[in-house]
C-alpha cells in the first residue's frame, strides 16, 4: 500500500478515520476548556496541567489490569461504548459548581477507560490495513491528529474566549456522541482477535511476553519517555501564556502534522529507521531555551519546530509491529498507548510541580533537558544492542 488514494479505498478505513477525527477534536476542545476552567478557579499551574493530562496517569492501571480486553472484545461494540462513555464524562465535567476534586476524579476515571480504547482502536487499524499498510495508515492518523488538534484548539479557544469553558465542554460531549454513531453505522461487526475472557491474568501474561524481548523493551522506552517529557512542556502552555495557550497548542499540532508527513510519506523506507533518535532530539531541544522566556512569536516557532520530532513515533511503531505477532497486535499497541499516555500524565504532574516551585518557563527547560538526556542514553543502549552477538529468535505463541 503506497498511496493515500489506495488507503481510503480500503473498506472501513474512511468511517474509522472519521470517527477518530471527531474524537480528536472533542478531546482537544475539552482539554483546553478544562485546563482553562481549573486555572481560572485555582491559579495553579499544577492543577491546570493535571486536569488536562491527568487522565493519562491512570493508563498504567489499565495496562496492568484491563489491557487483555483490547484483543478480546468485539471492536465495533467496544469503540461505540467508549465514545458514549467519553460523552457522558465530558458532559459531567461541564456541570456548574463541580469541585476541583470532582473534576479530577472524572478525569482519572476517563483515563482508565481510555487505556483499553487505544488497544482496541489501533489493533483494529492493524486488522483493516494489515502490517503492510499500517505505517501509512498510522501516519495519516497522526496527520489527522495534527489537523484536528489545530481545529479543536482553534474552535475551543474561540468558544472559551467568546462564551465559556463549559459551553466548549458540552460541544465536545456532542462530538463524542457523533463519533459513536459513525462507528456503529460505518464499521462492520468483527469477532475479537483472541479467544477467551479478558482478565488480569491474561493481561499480565501477554505484557510479560511483550516485555521479555530486549528489542521491544527499547522500542517501548523510546516511545514513552522522551515523548512524555516533552508533553510535560506542553502541559504548561496555559500557565506560560494564559491568553495565548490556544495559539501554542495549534502551533504544536502544525509541527506534528509536518513531522508525520515527512516520516510517513516523504522519507524513503531505507532512511526511516535511522531517524528515530534524531527526531527525538528535535522534539526536545527547542524547549531548552524557554527559561529565557522568549516572546510569543519566537515561542510559537520553537514549539512548531519541536513538534516535528513527534514523527519519531511512526518509526518506532513500525519497528514494534515488525517485532510483534498479529495475535498480540492490539495489546502491544495498547501497551504503547497506555505507557506513553501514563508517562505524559506523570510528566505533566512533574512539570506542573516544578512550575509551582519555580516558574512555567524554568519547568519547561528542565523537562526538555531531561528528554534530551534520556534520548542520548537510549541511543547508546541501541548501539550496544546492535553490536551484541545474535541470539536465537524467541518463540511467541
Amino acid at each position: 500500500m503506497r498511496s493515500y488514494r489506495e488507503l481510503f479505498r480500503t473498506p472501513e478505513f474512511t468511517p474509522f478515520f472519521l470517527s477518530g477525527s471527531v474524537q480528536t477534536i472533542a478531546r482537544t476542545m475539552s482539554g483546553l476548556a478544562l485546563g482553562t476552567l481549573v486555572y481560572r478557579a485555582t491559579e495553579s499551574p499544577l492543577l491546570s496541567a493535571v486536569s488536562m493530562f491527568g487522565s493519562s496517569l491512570v493508563q498504567v492501571l489499565g495496562a496492568t489490569f484491563l489491557l487483555s480486553a483490547a484483543d478480546r472484545l468485539p471492536p465495533r461494540a467496544a469503540l461505540t461504548t467508549l465514545h458514549l462513555l467519553f460523552a457522558a464524562a465530558t458532559a459531567a465535567l461541564a456541570l456548574p459548581g463541580l469541585p476541583v476534586w470532582g473534576i479530577l476524579a472524572i478525569v482519572l476515571a476517563k483515563g482508565l477507560v481510555e487505556s483499553v480504547g487505544g488497544g482496541v482502536r489501533w489493533g483494529l487499524l492493524n486488522e483493516i490495513l494489515s502490517k503492510v499498510g499500517y505505517l501509512l495508515g498510522r501516519s495519516v492518523f497522526n496527520m489527522m491528529t495534527g489537523l484536528m488538534q489545530i481545529t479543536g484548539y482553534a474552535t475551543g479557544g474561540a468558544l472559551v474566549a467568546l462564551l465559556s469553558p463549559r459551553v466548549s465542554l458540552m460541544v465536545a460531549a456532542a462530538l463524542y456522541v457523533l463519533g459513536a454513531v459513525v462507528v456503529r453505522l460505518g464499521l462492520t461487526r468483527r469477532p475479537p482477535r483472541t479467544t477467551g475472557r479478558p482478565s488480569v491474568t491474561a493481561t499480565w501474561r501477554a505484557n510479560v511476553l511483550l516485555w521479555s524481548s530486549a528489542p521491544r523493551r527499547q522500542v517501548y522506552l523510546a516511545l514513552w519517555i522522551p515523548n512524555g517529557l516533552v508533553v510535560g512542556c506542553e502541559s504548561l502552555y496555559v500557565s506560560y501564556a494564559p491568553d495565548s495557550a490556544g495559539t501554542l497548542f495549534a502551533c504544536a499540532a502544525l509541527g506534528m502534522l509536518a513531522g508525520d508527513v515527512l516520516v510517513g510519506r516523504l522519507l524513503p523506507p531505507r532512511l526511516r529507521p535511522r531517524l528515530g533518535f534524531p527526531l527525538l532530539l528535535i522534539l526536545a531541544v527547542p524547549y531548552v531555551p524557554f527559561v529565557l522566556r522568549p516572546p510569543l512569536p519566537l515561542a510559537a516557532v520553537a514549539v512548531t519546530l519541536a513538534s516535528v520530532g513527534f514523527g519519531a513515533s511512526l518509526v518506532q511503531q513500525e519497528r514494534l509491529m515488525a517485532l510483534t505477532p498479529d495475535t498480540l497486535a492490539g495489546q502491544a499497541l495498547g501497551l504503547d498507548s497506555a505507557g506513553r499516555l501514563t508517562m505524559q500524565g506523570a510528566a505533566a504532574a512533574l512539570a506542573g510541580s516544578v512550575a509551582q516551585l519555580t516558574s512555567p518557563a524554568s519547568a519547561m527547560t528542565a523537562t526538555a533537558t531531561g528528554s534530551v538526556a534520556v534520548t542520548l542514553l537510549l541511543m547508546a543502549a541501541a548501539r550496544r544492542t546492535e553490536r551484541a552477538p545474535a541470539t536465537v529468535p524467541e518463540r511467541l505463541s
